[in-house]
């Protein structure tokens, strides 16, 4: 049996969707056309924010975010080491410096890290909701407020999830996403979008993201060119009509896998799970014993398998200034070794997850 880590054929294969990509044609208002306004008027209320914004990437989402916060040369912004390096770039790209904290068994940055991290040039916190579980907001949030630190989520990979029905993206001041094809809401290239609770924050970026542009003619601050084009408002906005099935498809291959490799451990091992976190498993990863081999005995029976990351953001070779050495954040360094990102995409069926967990049983109780 084939597995596929992802099928964009199929994801794309809707001619309901092609009749709407074919409109912008017709209309040929390709940039910031109205269907832009109409997915941020959906998007704002799928994560339960006053205002929404798109943008054309996740990683201009986080960079636009900080650079409304006035955040720039000599602010220092506390992230994790183990997202993928959009999260420390877009910092650097908004000329702060990235301070690390080490994650914990969810994969998400350790909260109890997070103080000591705090120096006299921190202006802000930017947890990443990895995988697509949340990070601890409540409590991130209480730090923030107790030392007057913004805080920008990185929900790029966790559009959906929550923490008591509460949903990513609305506890910061600033909530970003991507809709790259491969999140669980995609546009058809790259795309992205933020949410926050203020109006002077969403007014900001409205600006920022379209050359600092008052009117066709003048500009109030030098911007940035990251409109969103129309044709992946009108893909992510399709894609708004089908995220709680895509969503809920996601969350029982979790279960079916959850419940077929529970008895593996210690050869593999789930995340910490925590009441009312509640994930969306834009990738689903678990720490494996023999990862190399594992993954050669899946490949050789038609499963691809992904790892997300195997090489921490602090030991990259741009952030050597940094001053990082490998032993610094041990946890994420370990994780970093010993995780796989299984198929969990919406379109899998009960017997490819079987098959797929019926290999690694094969694997681990061969040994």
């Amino acid at each position: 049996m084939e597995v596929k880590y992802l099928d964009l054929y199929k994801q794309f294969n809707d001619d309901e969707l092609w009749g709407k990509v074919k409109d912008v044609f017709s209309t040929c208002q390709f940039i910031m056309g109205p269907q832009v306004e109409e997915f941020e008027a959906g998007f704002a209320s799928l994560c339960k924010t006053p205002y929404a914004l798109g943008v054309n990437s996740g990683t201009d989402a986080l960079f636009l975010a900080l650079k409304a916060l006035g955040i720039g040369s000599g602010d220092d912004v506390i992230t994790a080491p183990n997202s993928f390096i959009a999260t420390t770039g877009a910092i650097v790209a908004a000329g702060a410096r990235p301070v690390f904290v080490d994650v914990g068994p969810d994969y998400n940055m350790d909260v109890n890290l997070i103080e000591s991290a705090i120096a006299p040039q921190t202006k802000a916190i930017l947890p990443v909701h990895l995988t697509g579980f949340p990070a601890d907001m409540p409590a991130i949030m209480d730090i923030a407020r107790k030392r007057n630190l913004y805080v920008v989520e990185d929900a790029a990979q966790a559009v959906s999830a929550s923490i008591h029905d509460k949903p990513v993206g609305s506890f910061g001041d600033v909530g970003c996403f991507s809709l790259h094809p491969l999140k669980n809401l995609n546009a058809c290239g790259d795309a992205g979008a933020l949410t926050t609770k203020s109006k002077e924050i969403y007014d900001k970026i409205k600006m920022l993201r379209n050359h600092g542009l008052k009117n066709r003619d003048e500009i109030d601050c030098f911007g940035y060119n990251s409109r969103m084009d129309t044709i992946q408002a009108v893909v992510a906005t399709h894609g708004l009509g089908k995220i709680e099935e895509i969503t809920a498809n996601r969350r029982e291959n979790a279960r079916l896998y959850d419940d077929a490799l529970a008895h593996l451990a210690p050869d593999l091992l789930f995340p910490e799970k925590k009441n009312g976190f509640n994930p969306v498993y834009h990738t689903y990863v678990v720490k494996v014993k023999n990862r190399a081999e594992l993954r050669s005995h899946l490949e050789k029976n038609g499963v691809e398998t992904k790892v997300h990351y195997p090489v921490p953001n602090h030991l990259q070779q741009p952030c050597a200034r940094l001053g990082h050495k490998k032993g610094d954040f041990p946890v994420c360094e370990q994780q970093s070794e010993s995780i796989v990102s299984l198929p969990i995409h919406q379109s899998l069926s009960k017997d490819q997850i079987f098959y797929v967990s019926d290999l690694i049983k094969q694997f681990y109780n061969g040994r």
